[in-house]
């Protein structure tokens, strides 16, 4: 995301400069920028489709990824916290992100995107089972 700020910022500039006193650098980057900018727009929907879940009988199974899908199976009981987080973009758009933390690092779940009433209701729903299911503790 923030090379995208960047890429804008850099296309700003370069709308800024004149023209025809443009150095070769700013001929070879505006349409640099101008494709990534085109491939970010078209790949943005397909990266948002590639993010899904499905609460099942004894886990949560969460699937992310375009080139290199990963698939994470999180067992009820190993859920140790469930954090609705919104920022300021996000409230405004009546959307959250709904993170999961269990005692592996490497099993770190976002669902992002959510609206912000199906989050508080899934959150609740994965501690009512989290909470009916711990293991080993």
């Amino acid at each position: 995301m923030l090379w995208v700020l960047a890429a804008v910022a850099v296309f700003v500039v370069l709308l800024v400069l004149p023209g025809e006193n443009a150095p070769l650098p700013v001929l070879i980057i505006l349409p640099i920028v101008i494709v990534l900018l085109l491939v970010t727009a078209l790949l943005a929907f397909r990266r948002v489709r590639a993010i899904g879940y499905i609460l099942r009988e004894d886990d949560l199974l969460f699937r992310r990824g375009i080139m290199f899908e990963r698939v994470i199976a999180v067992p009820y009981g190993r859920l140790q916290m469930v954090d609705v987080t919104r920022g300021p973009l996000l409230r405004a758009l009546g959307l959250a992100t709904l993170k999961f933390v269990t005692a592996s690092a490497a099993t770190g779940v976002n669902l992002p995107g959510l609206r912000f009433e199906d989050a508080e209701a899934l959150r609740d729903r994965l501690v009512e089972l989290a909470e009916t299911r711990r293991s080993g503790l």
